[in-house]
């Protein structure tokens, strides 16, 4: 389970960052090109944190079968601070929460706006935030904190 787990945590994330950058391209294109808010973008803003939600439960789930992470929690006076371990320990989690969250509160705030202009803002800026956050808190393989290949296998 675990494996697989792994392996669809990091196929979905491919998924998660382009539903963002398309997204994030809708918003900007309509905010600057003052374009309607048309039921396709409000189905991409939907679908994105959509998108988002569930791969963050994969990683909730993940993170609670990791043997890194399980190890961690186990002897944390001893590798705490080692870059590895605290990154999947505590930051990965933390930032991609957060990053969730901020996607999450920019989708339900885009939705309530009067304007197709506030829409598609709202929805850029929080959009962009979240996938800031998520970049910073993916483990690339040129990452000097935890180092992981672009795909796994099995």
């Amino acid at each position: 389970m675990y494996s697989t787990l792994l392996v669809s945590h990091s196929a979905f994330r491919w998924l998660v960052l382009g539903s963002l950058l398309f997204a994030l391209y809708r918003g900007l294109n309509g905010w600057l090109g003052q374009k309607p808010f048309a039921r396709l973008d409000n189905t991409i803003r939907h679908s994105t944190a959509t998108i988002t939600h569930i791969q963050l439960m994969i990683g909730y789930t993940l993170y609670f079968y990791s043997p890194l992470v399980s190890y961690f929690r186990a002897h944390f006076s001893e590798v705490g601070n080692q870059p590895e371990f605290r990154f999947f320990g505590w930051i990965h989690i933390v930032l991609m929460t957060l990053s969730v969250l901020l996607i999450t509160i920019g989708s339900a705030a885009a939705k309530r706006q009067e304007t197709d202009s506030a829409k598609f803002k709202t929805m850029t800026i929080w959009y962009a935030i979240g996938l800031l956050i998520i970049l910073a808190a993916i483990p690339w393989p040129f990452s000097p904190l935890a180092s992981r290949p672009y795909f796994r296998s099995f």
